[in-house]
Formats: structure tokens, C-alpha cells, sequence
């Protein structure tokens, strides 16, 4: 789903949509959220969306709307300032990108979307490294021991198995981490978006990844 009120960005985000490999199927695009949640739209596993619709004021609200109800989002917009990148991140957007960067990392950034795996675009990159903000959450070791295990595997029942957990306790580990990030206003509900405040706040590496 492309959310865009610039028809060119939107057709040309469909022909590389078209053009990739695996090609990702569009079932709609509009200028406006409304699209993402009626008619083929709602179907959508990622949406894509402009961060600036028919105005100047950012849709932080419509991306919160959008992800409070699981959906995954990519914000793909003109804007790079670390404080947009961030506060989108911390909204809970899958993956932030600049027009500017092209087809190639757009189009990673929806298939890890649409598979919830993890991923870091340039712009993301480097707000991330440049984040010097407090608001950190204080995990364990074992959670943080847990996350960083779970990053490098594909499931839970991977991570089990190295840290000779069950799934249960893995899964827990888990739950506690989202919780003290949710608690310190950043919410976490993908994995990826767990990732992306794990890289922020310094307890896993961008080249680790």
C-alpha cells in the first residue's frame, strides 16, 4: 500500500515495486492514510508512507494510528533530520527512508517489513549513530544476552537452544525488553523495531548486523 500525495513518487515507487525480485504486488495507493484502511489497502502487509501529506505538519498521528493497529509502516519522505527519523522510530515505524536513497533500499525495506526482519536504512544509520538522548532502559544482562542471540537467529526456538532455554523463557526475556522500552515512552512491537532501539541505546553494533 502507497500512501503519497505526489502521483510521480507514488507511480514510480509501483514500478519498482513491479521490478523487483521478488517483485512486491501494490494493491492500491492514495494521497491520504484513508486509503491503507478500506478497500485493497487494508489487505496490505507493509504501507508505505509519506511522511508529509498536503501540508507541513508531519502524519505522526496518522503513523501511530497505523502501527497501534500492527501494521507495519515504512516512512519514505524528503525529510532526513535526525528528530523526524527518531520520533518515527520511537512511534514504532518499521523503517524511515529518504527519497533520496532509491529503489534498492526501499524495496529492502519492504521485504524485511513484510517478513519482520530487521533492517537499517542509511537514513536510519546515521540518526541512530548520532542519538544521544537519556531516556534509555535499563535491561538485564540475560535480557540483553537474549536480544542480542535472537537478532542473529531466525526463531526463538534458535535462541533456546544456544542459551539452552525454552521458548517460554526466551519468549519472556522478550516480553521484558518490549515492556521497559514501551515504559520509557519507545514502544517496540516488531522485531526489527526492537533491533533499531537495541543499536540506538548501544547494546548491539550496526556492523553487528
Amino acid at each position: 500500500m502507497v500512501v503519497d500525495d505526489h502521483p510521480a513518487i507514488a507511480a514510480g515507487v509501483q514500478a519498482w515495486c513491479a521490478e523487483a525480485s521478488p517483485p512486491v504486488r501494490v494493491l492500491d495507493v492514495g494521497p491520504t492514510p484513508a486509503v491503507a484502511w478500506t478497500g485493497p489497502g487494508a489487505d496490505a502487509d507493509v504501507v508505505v508512507l509519506d511522511l508529509h501529506l498536503g501540508g507541513q505538519a508531519p502524519a505522526y498521528a496518522d503513523l501511530r494510528r497505523l502501527v497501534d493497529a500492527g501494521r507495519r509502516v515504512v516512512v519514505y519522505t524528503l525529510r532526513d533530520d535526525r528528530e523526524a527519523v527518531l520520533t518515527c522510530l520511537d512511534l514504532g515505524a518499521f523503517a524511515y527512508l529518504n527519497k533520496v536513497e532509491g529503489p534498492d533500499h526501499l524495496i529492502a525495506a519492504i521485504h524485511a517489513a513484510a517478513r519482520d526482519h530487521p533492517c537499517t536504512t542509511p537514513t536510519m544509520a546515521k540518526a541512530i549513530s548520532a542519538d544521544d538522548r537519556a531516556d534509555r532502559p535499563r535491561l538485564t544482562q540475560r535480557e540483553i544476552d537474549v536480544l542480542v542471540c535472537w537478532f542473529a537467529c531466525e526463531s526463538k526456538e534458535m535462541v533456546g537452544r544456544k542459551l539452552g532455554l525454552s521458548v517460554r523463557t526466551v519468549t519472556s526475556y522478550i516480553d521484558r525488553a518490549r515492556i521497559r522500552y514501551a515504559n520509557a515512552g519507545r514502544p517496540a512491537p516488531t522485531k526489527a523495531a526492537l533491533v533499531a532501539r537495541a543499536v540506538q541505546d548501544g547494546i548491539v553494533a550496526l556492523d553487528d548486523l
